[in-house]
């Protein structure tokens, strides 16, 4: 076994430890489903947002796409996850700070093409959610696309906070070769009606 997957399975567990609500995952992302969060990204059509990039393996897998490291904005919550895509990529911008507060910010770069998110969203109150998304689509193109992993049965964006958001959510797939089982939504706005 690589033994950077294995220094990344026990950082990822110290973290898990020490504050299981944030990481509210016990392992790191798995390859295949890394994959498939980032199969519909197209290399040169923009930057992208990461958010909650843990130890970089949504990263790794937008870097095999072909998305030049300078085109990533990593906002990560953990310190000592910070300082681990600090190293990693050092050509990304790397953001110390909470998901939800994206909306108080001015742009970081160009409007974003796409937002992967590794985030926690089932564990989350509805307002933090509310808040992630927002701030998510206020710095993206208006034909950007916000992808989101989660455990469980259906997309973890309550339709009333799609609807609220003038969002619509499609699954991309599920994959069962990840621990455990995970499914991948593409979240995108709503065409506007012309009257």
């Amino acid at each position: 076994m690589d033994t950077a997957v294995v220094l990344d399975f026990f950082e990822f567990i110290r973290a898990f430890v020490a504050n299981p609500r944030q990481v509210s995952a016990v392992a790191p992302s798995g390859q295949t489903l890394a994959r498939l969060m980032t199969q519909e990204i197209v290399p040169g059509a923009g930057p992208v947002i990461e958010l909650g990039p843990g130890t970089g393996t949504f990263t790794k897998a937008l870097l095999r796409r072909g998305v030049p490291e300078r085109d990533l904005l990593l906002v990560e919550y953990g310190s000592d996850f910070v300082r681990l895509l600090q190293e990693r990529f050092p050509r990304a911008r790397v953001l110390w700070m909470d998901a939800r507060q994206l909306s108080q910010y001015e742009p970081f770069m160009a409007p974003a093409a796409a937002v992967v998110s590794g985030l926690p969203l089932l564990s989350m109150s509805l307002r933090k959610v509310i808040a992630i998304l927002d701030g998510a689509f206020r710095h993206m193109r208006d034909d950007g696309t916000f992808y989101q992993f989660t455990y469980g049965p259906r997309c973890p964006v309550p339709r009333p906070i799609l609807d609220r958001l003038g969002l619509k959510a499609s699954l991309v797939g599920r994959t069962a070769f990840n621990i455990p089982p995970a499914s991948v939504y593409r979240i995108r706005r709503r065409p506007r009606r012309s009257f």
